[in-house]
């Protein structure tokens, strides 16, 4: 995940130099070079992130790939989406957050998000780490949060898928219960696929068992950002 940030960093770097430095642009404004940057950075982003989707499964890092706007627009998201990430980062400490595109990817483990064995039952402690998310998401109602659930390898295959699709679902049902609106968040759960740690030790096991969030721009925040960039 840092590595694809690297380079898509070093890569935009190398892509703003080469645009400023072109004497046939030098004569531009600064916001008509931010979209010819942002418009070619948007396409670079989908080529080398959209080649990793496989790497990160059908997940939360494939969703926030997948909604790539790019140009100006795209970077007037970006900074409401880097605003979020750090106000996550300080509602939940040790919450794994990625800046990922325009979006943000959220994982939490069963250190943030834990349920009974075997179980879609939330406990105490996970309901209260979800509600220290919910001024956070409150504040940003423009976007759309795909949740999905994840089990570690042990027991069958259909069972773990079944139980994730449960676990998702719960989550969003209490966040709907504590006044978010339902209609931001769609659910999937995906079992033992894409595990982020080994299922050979306990404690790989206890990082697979997770949830994961999409945070990505609704069509709201799209255009509103639209709008800014023609300005």
């Amino acid at each position: 995940m840092k590595k694809i940030s690297v380079l898509v960093l070093g890569s935009l770097f190398l892509l703003s130099t080469v645009f400023t430095s072109c004497e046939s642009v030098k004569n531009t404004n600064k916001t008509q070079r931010g979209a010819a940057i942002g418009a070619v950075g948007g396409a670079l982003i989908g080529g080398i992130l959209g080649n990793n989707i496989g790497k990160g499964g059908n997940g939360a890092l494939g969703a926030v790939l997948g909604g790539v706007i790019g140009g100006v627009a795209g970077g007037v998201i970006g900074h409401k989406m880097d605003k979020q990430a750090r106000e996550i980062e300080t509602a939940l400490p040790g919450a794994q957050v990625e800046r990922v595109g325009e979006g943000i990817r959220l994982v939490l483990g069963e250190n943030a998000v834990r349920f009974d064995t075997n179980k879609s039952t939330l406990t105490a402690a996970a309901k209260a780490n979800l509600d220290k998310l919910i001024p956070v998401f409150n504040q940003y109602p423009d976007t759309n949060i795909q949740i999905y659930g994840y089990t570690d390898s042990t027991g069958a295959a259909e069972y773990n898928l079944n139980l994730s699709n449960q676990r998702a679902a719960t989550v969003k049902a209490y966040l709907a219960g504590k006044g978010l609106n339902s209609g931001r968040f769609t659910t999937t759960g995906l079992g033992i696929a894409d595990p982020i740690a080994t299922n050979d030790t306990p404690e790989g096991r206890s990082q697979n068992r997770r949830v994961e969030f999409a945070i990505t721009a609704n069509d709201k925040m799209v255009q509103d950002a639209q709008k800014e960039a023609g300005k």
